[in-house]
């Protein structure tokens, strides 16, 4: 009997062995959804500039040297108050002698009169001749008019004196002081400071005119955005948060601007603690309009690069394949889709990082696949474009 050796033997068994091939991966899961065509609310987001209720010049009426300042930069002040002192020994000189003349209008007015009183009884009785009566009476009329220029120089005198303490002339915001103590003030000529009302406060933004064309064809968005319409804004501060109210649309310029083919809004809306300021620039968010009809998928689900926006759609045999959409505006963390989606497609929104074109995958809803225990990819951010409120 032949026997072999264990090296043999393991050479034997070795040579009798077969591999089996290997087996291919399962397709790799990924969440879809289902576009479906719904009503949505649509939001506008918009740049604005921030400006002041009303902004006003302070100006002297008269000229001369200022001798004092009495507020604080940057404070608030109230209609009525002294802002500047004027040196006023001028303007009181010219009241003290423009009063002394109007006692002498006044006394010569009464002399006339009284004369004109006799010449009338004197003419009654035939005792003067009627040149002499109308010469008392032109005596009186001119007295009268001596009086009147009088107080009309009194008057003006007396204003310029007022004028000599320069107030404001209505309640806000004081901002820097422009001429100092021992500066000469040329009257009006020169501005010595401003005041702003910061409450309310405007916001203008500027919308394209193909976005105002677009709004205008539709009768509900153009009921919307005339002032006094149904419209809210929400104007979003530079830290990213709300302002606490919300405004309306209270102007449009009539006409766009030629240079950007823009046409400026303006919103007021309370600002009772000066979070807003003049000169800021804010974004501003437009509330109340909605679309019918609207394909809408998360914005995760949108790639962005070289300028185009695709997504990856699941197709017959549940292969992947790209596809461009054209996604301009959004709600909430949704984007809006204008076109390269259709009822019944199923997009991609999480898995995206595991798939190419033409790939085989094992497509669950999105809401099945964010219950499972472990499952759900890794969330994106939003991609390029406006940022979510």
């Amino acid at each position: 009997m032949m026997r072999y050796s264990p090296i043999a033997l393991l050479g034997l068994a070795a040579l009798g062995c077969k591999h089996a091939p290997p087996q291919a991966p399962p397709p790799p899961e990924v969440a879809v959804i289902q576009v479906t065509p719904q009503t949505v609310n649509q939001q506008y987001e918009f740049s604005g500039t921030v400006e002041a209720f009303k902004s006003v010049q302070v100006r002297s009426q008269v000229s001369g040297v200022i001798v004092a300042r009495p507020f604080t930069e940057g404070q608030a002040v109230q209609a009525g108050q002294v802002l500047y002192r004027i040196d006023p020994v001028a303007y009181d000189a010219d009241w003290r002698a423009a009063r002394g003349r109007v006692v002498d209008a006044e006394a010569r007015q009464a002399n006339a009169e009284a004369t004109l009183s006799r010449m009338t009884a004197l003419l009654k009785d035939n005792a003067i001749s009627k040149q002499e009566y109308d010469n008392a009476v032109a005596q009186a009329k001119q007295a009268q008019a001596g009086v009147d220029e009088a107080r009309g120089v009194l008057d003006r005198a007396k204003k310029n004196l007022d004028e000599a303490q320069v107030r404001a002339e209505i309640s806000g915001r004081v901002g820097k002081a422009l001429l100092e103590l021992g500066a000469r003030v040329r009257g009006s000529e020169d501005v010595l400071t401003t005041i702003d009302v910061l409450d309310p406060i405007y916001v203008t933004f500027r919308p394209s005119g193909q976005q105002l064309l677009a709004w205008r064809r539709d009768s509900r968005a153009n009921r919307l955005i005339q002032p006094g319409g149904g419209l809210q804004v929400r104007v979003i501060l530079p830290d990213g948060s709300p302002a606490p109210t919300l405004g309306k649309i209270g102007f449009i310029d009539p006409v766009l601007d030629p240079a950007t083919g823009t046409q400026a809004f303006r919103t007021q809306l309370a600002n009772p603690q000066h979070l807003l300021l003049p000169g800021q620039f804010a974004r501003v968010q437009l509330l109340g309009f909605s679309r019918d009809s609207a394909i809408v998928i998360p914005q995760r689900a949108v790639l962005q690069a070289m300028g185009r926006q695709t997504v990856y759609v699941v197709a017959a045999g549940d292969t992947v394949r790209p596809r461009e959409v054209a996604a301009s505006s959004w709600s909430g963390d949704q984007w809006m889709i204008d076109s390269g989606l259709a009822p019944g497609d199923r997009v991609i929104v999480d898995g995206l990082q595991k798939v190419f074109p033409g790939m085989k995958v094992r497509p669950v809803p999105a809401s099945a696949a964010a219950a499972q225990p472990g499952a759900g990819a890794q969330k994106q951010g939003a991609p390029g474009g406006p940022a979510k409120p």
